[in-house]
This record gives structure tokens, C-alpha cells and sequence, in this order.
């Protein structure tokens, strides 16, 4: 093991001076334009016309990545820096460009007078960078603009990382975050053995924007207690004296690095008992703009929440506030700090690690420079068996298939591949994956627990944050996985699906950036049918956040069956800086295409099921375009069309489904958009179309807005009309079903057949008879459990045999009742 050697008086100057001059950049980036090496007194025209940045947590930041670099420079130790507060973003492209990469990413910004003249002017500037930890900071995985991922990113990027040390730090502003609050449970997770280890820093400056943090006015021996109760080890390091307070935490440091290789050693040699070892984690109290004006205008600002954001504001306009600007910055000593040129000094180099040791240049943090292909197997060995005559006459559950898909990829790429899910793996039917790896889990384990154990790469954690954000960690350094959940709850973790698509949507256009595996989320459970638990579990939401996002990232896919669905899995994990959004239910469904069908299907998109259709019609213009995406309002349009066949056999009806939602769009919108032609070919120009749509039904006429005569698309879908109820009658409480079906292509078609008018007032007898159904029996309508393909002439004898029964059921209650009353008439009761 290497450790750590004592900080002597050489390692304590080149430690400062590298924490001077980054403080020196950052406050350099939020004010000034022009005279970045200070060669004359600060005017009005040196500062720039909007002042914008964080301060106060940055000189923390900065002091804590010094300290790191002098660890990684005598250990060698593969580090990444997730800055928790990323709004110290300044602090962060300080370290970067002192470190030299910077420049190497960016060769415009050169490491002189210039160089650093650019670097100040385009920090939260137009035509420049932004104000937070972003993608355009090399090292960083992690923005930070929106608090609370700080450690599921950190746990993310060492999970199968076994040589990989990640330094969190958590901002006591974020630590009052849900998510954040979730996150310390990583190390619940953790394998000593084949994971790298995560060294949490909770920087308690005391303040928030406006105000005090909670842990920071807490009782000290509260907040042990409770990182004490989390399983860490807690080592504390208070101050603000110089410096000494470099020993304490060059000390303490050096105490949780020798701590955390003696769990690894132990565990990698066969000496782990098994018990969840006990993490070191550092408390870190220094002053909120440490290093900063102490005092403006007579109120106290270092140590207070008046350094959060810019501590000196009137600069521009207060000669005063510009005195104390210059002095503040000549305080950190330039002449120690830059060579007259402008170049870093060589006592600041000194304490810089080489090549890809240093943080910000860590290939872990740009993780696509890592990335393995995963090993997939052929996803042609998990097809369902269709065909002509079986087509749609069985039921199976279709996310069993992708199970089955991802237990093999688990064995075929054992270090390199992970599903996250709250606790729901085997209820989305995905458990075969535990036929080869059991759940992950480091604490206490019982004879009553099933495929659970400390050798686990399954990821279950009832907190979609900490799932979403395990994955997040996980592919921007390098690897590959899955996010399954329930559809409702997608919602949970929206926000970082959001911010996941910004930070792939930015990393494109950065060549230095190497894509990285996809971000992959499974819903099931999905809306339609979570008709048992009810109408909090009842939410296509998520599906509406991806569509809004932009095109180059966003991909959102509706296999209609199993074949489709693994077909559609095998191209996501395939491919690299997407939100890839895939919307199936677990419940059994009827297998609509073979795999070959299926192969074509989905790789165009979209397709017109000619079977599904009027038989013949080809390429002849239809009376009414019926098109469903989603798989459960698939079926209910698949049945309409069979009504509309068999009762109207003149109407001649082109069936369109659509698997991937994207290809609606038109090509100038999103890269998969069909063409004009294409889009005329399959919808028409001028025939009404009634779309059945998973989502909500706005969605669709989102996605056609532009292609010819939009407004004659009738698109039906959720209307946030649920209840715990019966499966079907989600689907008619929200007129998705295929009575509404039917009855809304017979207002909309081209034409009127004979025995149109009757159908409808069938379809209308049918929906009220459903309704009747479902109170007396407490279960669908036979004919609706019971549906098949091509079996219309029987359900329909089901429906008049029903129907008989029910009129004999009601004409003997009638009889009965009228027996009664006779009696009662009888005996003078009445």
C-alpha cells in the first residue's frame, strides 16, 4: 500500500501557492475583462458589465482539489472531483487551466497574458462558458446546477471501478436536499472488492444563498451522529488559520486515504468478513468565501451567506468597492503566482500531477475514452414464435423476453454492464437477470433474503434518484446500463433525465468530449395497466418531458410486443449520448410480429400492418387511417379495426403503427422524422387519421405540427381519468378503447357505409353494457379478456350469448321479485 508521506514546508508552499493562484482565476473570472495580471491599478473599464458567479463556496473547492493533487502525486491514485456546489464552476476551470489541460482542450485559451485575459472574459459570457462545474470543464461529470446528485453520481462512476477513487464534494446547501439525503446510502451498496470507493467531503460553510444551512448550525455531535448512523467514519477538520489548517487537512486526508486502500487490500487478499466496512468520510468547517472581503459597507460578508454569489456588486459604480476589489485580489501575492508572461509559476506547477493523473485530464471523467462495446449476444435467440395463423392468439409478458436479453449481457460483460431499479426488478419482470447475479447489497443479510449478497451487480434501491443518478455516473465514466422503473414514477426522477439530456445535448458539440453509452430508461407498470393500484401510479408524464427535449439527444420508443422490444433494446445499447426512453407494460399482450417483421419494423420506425387493415387495399387510398403507438392502445386499435372489418366491409381502413415516436416528426425537427413522401405514403395527404396514442394525446398533434392538414389527425390518449378499476376500463374511461375507436372513425371517414349509423349505436351498447359489466362481476366484459386476432365472428357470439344470459339472469330476478311483492300484497304487507 502507498501511503501518504508527513506535508512538509516544500509540500505546504507548493499546496498554497496552486490554492492562491486558482483563487486568484476565480475571482479574476467573475470581474474582470480586461488587465488580468493586474500590470496597473483596476479601472471601471477592467471590470465586466454583468457580474456573475459564486464565490463563496469556491475557495473551498479550490483548497480541497490542492490538497487532492498532492495526495494523487505521491500515490498515483486514479481520482475523479465531483464538486457537489457546482455553481463553484470558476473554481473548477481554475484548477483545469492550471493543470495545463485546459489549455490542451481549448488551445485558444493559452497559458499567458492572453490566455488568461480569454479565460476571464468568457466565464458566464456570451459566446463563452457557463457559470456551473459544466461539460466545457474538463474533469467534471458532474454540473451541480441542479443540487442534490452529488453522491449517486460519485457511487455511479466507482461502482466496477475497483482502481477509482471519487472525491464528493457536498455543498451543506445541497446536503438539505432530498436526493443528496438518499445519496449517503451508497456505501450500502459498495464492494470493497470489485468496486473503486467514494471519499464524501462535506464542506460546512455555513451558508446558502440568503441564509443558514441546517447541518451547520447543528450540534457537532448531531451531525456525527447521523454520517455515524449511515455507516461512515466521520474526521473533522475546522478552521480558517494559515497554515495549519493545510496540515490538518493534508493530515486528515492522508488518515481516509490509508484508511479506505486497508478495506481494499483486506477485502482483494480473502481477508473481509463480509461486514459492510466502515467508510471514511470528511467534515470539512472553513468560512464561506474564505479568503475574501471580510467586511463591506460595515456588515460582516466572509463566513456569512453574503459571499455566496458576488461579494463586491457595485464595483462598477463605488470607487470604494474597487479599491477593495485590487486589494483583495493582490492579496493572494501574483508575483508568486505568474511568471511575467502570465504562465503558472513553477512552485504553482509543482503541485500538479502528470498527464492523466491530473483530475481534470482523468479519462474516467471523460468517460467515452474507456468505453468497451459491451458483448452482446444476438438478440435474434429471443424471439417469440409468430406467424400467419398465431399471430396475436397468445399472450406473453414481454419485458420477460428483455430480462432474458439482459441476463446474457450480465454474463457476457461482467464488469461493464448494470441494471437500477427501485425495487422492482422482478415486478417489471425482469428477474431473469438473477439466474447470474444476485442484488447488491454490503449490510446484514438473512436467511429470509433471496438473491441478495455482497457479490451482487444488480442495482435495487427504493429511490429512483439514486438509481437514475448510479446510472448517470456510470456511463459518463465509460460503462453501460439500464434504468427500469414504473412509468408513474419516472416522474420521481424527471429532473435528472432532463439535466442528463443537457449534458449529452452540450457534449456534442466538444470534440474533446468521447461519447458515452446512452442513457437507457425502461418504464413499465406502465399507466394503462396499473389499473390495481390506482391513479397515483398512473402517469405517462415522463414520456411528454423526453419528447420536449431536443432532437440530436432524445429518443423515445413504443415497442408494440416482445420481439420489437428486444430488437429496440439491442440498437439503445448500442448507442452513445442519447436519453433513450423506452415505453413498454409488463402485463401478457398479444406478439404481434416475428422478428424478421419486427427487425424492419423498427429499424424504419414505423409501418402499415396491411393484416391489420381492409384485406387488398395496398397502396389504394384509404376512407380512414387508423394508427396507434404504445401497447396496450395498440390492441384496443387492432380490435377497432377488426369491428370495422366485419361490420362495415366496404370501409376501407389502412392501419398504421408507430414504434418509434420520433419518425412523426418532420426531418428539419428531429433526425429521424419521415420524409414528406414517406409521411404522404403512410398517413395520406387528406385522409383523416385517428391516432390511439400511449401518452397523452396533445403529444401527437405536437409531433405532426407542420405536415399537411395536421388538423385532421384525431388523436385519443390519457386524460388523466384513473381509478383503481379493471384493465379495460382504463382504457374506456379515457376513450382510448375500441368502441371509441370505431365510433370516432365513423365521424371522421371519407365516406358512410351502410350500417354505419347502427354500429355506432352498437358501440355505444356495448360501452354501457361494460360499464354494468364491471360493477356486477367485478372483471372485464368475456369477449374483452378473451380477445384473439381474427376471432371477431366468436367474440361476437360471446357478446349475444352474454347478452342472452344476462336478459334470462334479469327476467328471473324480475319474476322473483314480482313473487314478493304478490306475497306481500297477500299478507296486507304492501
Amino acid at each position: 500500500m502507498t501511503l501518504v508521506p508527513p506535508l512538509t514546508r516544500d509540500d505546504v508552499e507548493r499546496v498554497d501557492a496552486w490554492w492562491r493562484a486558482a483563487n486568484y482565476l476565480t475571482v479574476g473570472q467573475i470581474y474582470l475583462q480586461e488587465n488580468p495580471l493586474l500590470k496597473r491599478s483596476l479601472s471601471v473599464e477592467d471590470i465586466k458589465p454583468r457580474l456573475l458567479g459564486h464565490w463563496g463556496t469556491s475557495a473551498g473547492l479550490s483548497f480541497i482539489y490542492s490538497h487532492l493533487n498532492r495526495l494523487i502525486r505521491h500515490t498515483g491514485q486514479d481520482m475523479v472531483y465531483i464538486a457537489g456546489p457546482g455553481h463553484g464552476g470558476p473554481a473548477l476551470v481554475a484548477a483545469g487551466y492550471l493543470e495545463g489541460y485546459y489549455t490542451e482542450v481549448f488551445p485558444k485559451i493559452t497559458q499567458d497574458a492572453d490566455g488568461l485575459r480569454s479565460l476571464f472574459r468568457q466565464f458566464s459570457a456570451p459566446g463563452g462558458i457557463p457559470s456551473h462545474a459544466s461539460v466545457t470543464t474538463p474533469g467534471s461529470i458532474h454540473e451541480g446546477g441542479e443540487l442534490g446528485y452529488a453522491l449517486s453520481h460519485a457511487f455511479g462512476a466507482a461502482f466496477d471501478n475497483p482502481d477509482l477513487l471519487v472525491a464528493a464534494v457536498v455543498g451543506d446547501g445541497e446536503a438539505e436536499t432530498g436526493p443528496l439525503e438518499g445519496g449517503w446510502k451508497g456505501i450500502s451498496f459498495l464492494n470493497p472488492v470489485h468496486d473503486g470507493a467514494v471519499l464524501p467531503i462535506l464542506h460546512l460553510n455555513g451558508g446558502k444563498i440568503a441564509g443558514p444551512t441546517v447541518l451547520a448550525r447543528k450540534d457537532p455531535d448531531e451531525v456525527a451522529a447521523l454520517f455515524t448512523g449511515h455507516g461512515y467514519e466521520v474526521v473533522w477538520v475546522e478552521g480558517e488559520d494559515l497554515p495549519w489548517m493545510h496540515e490538518r487537512f493534508a493530515d486528515a486526508l492522508a488518515y481516509c486515504y490509508e484508511r479506505i486502500k486497508a478495506i481494499q487490500e483486506a477485502a482483494r487478499s480473502g481477508n473481509w468478513d463480509g461486514e459492510r466496512p466502515v467508510w471514511p468520510m470528511i467534515i470539512l468547517r472553513s468560512p464561506k468565501g474564505w479568503t475574501g472581503p471580510h467586511e463591506v459597507d460595515g456588515e460582516v460578508v466572509e463566513g456569512t451567506w453574503r459571499a455566496h454569489q458576488v461579494p463586491l456588486s457595485g464595483v462598477r459604480e463605488n470607487p470604494a468597492h474597487l479599491r477593495l476589489l485590487e486589494r483583495w485580489m493582490r492579496s493572494y501575492n501574483l508575483d508568486e503566482l505568474f511568471e511575467p508572461d502570465g504562465s503558472p509559476s513553477a512552485l504553482v506547477l509543482a503541485n500538479n500531477p502528470a498527464g492523466d493523473k491530473r483530475m481534470s485530464a482523468n479519462p474516467h471523467a471523460n468517460g467515452g475514452r474507456l468505453t468497451v462495446d459491451l458483448d452482446l449476444p444476438d438478440f435474434h435467440d429471443y424471439a417469440v414464435e409468430v406467424t400467419d395463423q398465431t399471430r396475436a392468439t397468445e399472450r406473453l409478458e414481454s419485458t420477460r423476453k428483455l430480462g432474458e436479453f439482459m441476463r446474457d449481457i450480465y454474463a457476457k460483460n461482467p464488469a461493464n454492464f448494470r441494471l437500477f431499479c427501485p425495487d422492482e426488478t422482478n415486478s417489471n419482470r425482469l428477474g431473469a437477470v438473477f439466474e447470474v447475479s444476485d442484488r447488491a447489497f454490503a449490510e446484514h443479510t438473512s436467511v429470509f433474503d433471496v438473491k441478495l449478497s455482497r457479490q451482487g451487480r444488480v442495482m435495487e434501491v427504493l429511490s429512483e434518484h439514486n438509481c437514475h443518478g448510479w446510472l448517470d455516473g456510470y456511463t459518463l465514466t465509460g460503462r453501460h446500463g439500464m434504468f427500469a422503473s414504473y412509468e408513474a414514477f419516472g416522474m420521481v426522477s424527471a429532473s435528472m433525465t432532463m439535466q442528463q439530456a443537457k449534458w449529452l445535448q452540450e457534449a456534442n458539440h466538444l470534440e474533446w468530449r468521447a461519447k458515452v453509452p446512452s442513457t437507457n430508461i425502461l418504464l413499465s407498470s406502465t399507466c394503462w395497466r396499473n389499473d390495481h393500484n390506482g391513479f397515483s401510479h398512473q402517469s405517462p408524464e415522463l414520456l411528454q418531458v423526453v419528447l420536449n427535449l431536443r432532437g440530436d439527444v432524445a429518443r423515445i420508443y413504443l415497442p408494440p410486443d416482445a420481439n420489437c422490444l428486444v430488437e429496440v433494446a439491442d440498437h439503445c445499447f448500442r448507442s452513445r449520448n442519447y436519453v433513450n426512453l423506452i415505453v413498454q407494460d409488463k402485463q401478457p399482450q398479444p406478439q404481434w410480429l416475428n422478428m424478421d417483421e419486427a427487425v424492419e419494423h423498427c429499424t424504419r420506425g414505423y409501418g402499415i400492418w396491411e393484416w391489420a387493415g381492409t384485406e387488398g387495399l395496398g397502396h389504394a387510398e384509404p376512407d380512414i387511417v387508423l394508427a396507434s403507438a404504445g401497447d396496450v392502445v395498440t390492441v384496443e386499435a387492432v380490435a377497432a379495426a377488426e369491428i370495422l372489418k366485419a361490420r362495415l366491409p366496404k370501409l376501407k381502413v389502412r392501419f398504421v403503427n408507430v414504434v418509434d415516436l420520433m419518425t412523426l416528426y418532420r426531418p428539419k425537427d428531429h433526425p429521424h422524422g419521415m420524409s414528406a413522401k414517406e409521411f404522404a405514403e403512410t398517413f395520406t395527404t387528406d385522409v383523416d387519421v385517428v391516432f390511439a396514442f400511449h401518452g397523452y394525446a396533445g403529444a401527437i398533434h405536437q409531433l405532426v405540427h407542420g405536415r399537411p392538414d395536421a388538423d385532421r389527425f384525431r388523436a385519443r390518449g390519457f386524460r388523466e381519468l384513473g381509478t383503481t378499476t379493471t384493465p379495460f376500463d382504463m382504457v374506456v374511461r379515457n376513450e382510448v378503447d375500441r368502441y371509441h375507436l370505431v365510433m370516432d372513425c365513423i365521424n371522421n371517414s371519407k365516406v358512410k357505409p351502410e350500417g354505419s349509423h347502427e354500429l355506432y349505436q352498437w358501440c355505444e351498447a356495448q360501452l354501457a353494457r361494460h360499464e354494468e359489466y364491471i360493477v356486477e362481476y367485478l372483471e372485464d366484459i368475456p369477449e374483452i379478456r378473451g380477445w384473439q386476432l381474427g376471432k371477431f365472428a366468436e367474440q361476437d357470439a360471446l357478446i349475444e350469448a352474454d347478452d342472452a344470459q344476462r336478459a334470462k339472469e334479469a327476467r328471473r330476478r324480475a319474476a322473483f321479485a314480482d313473487g314478493h311483492a304478490a306475497k306481500d300484497r297477500a299478507l296486507g304487507l304492501s
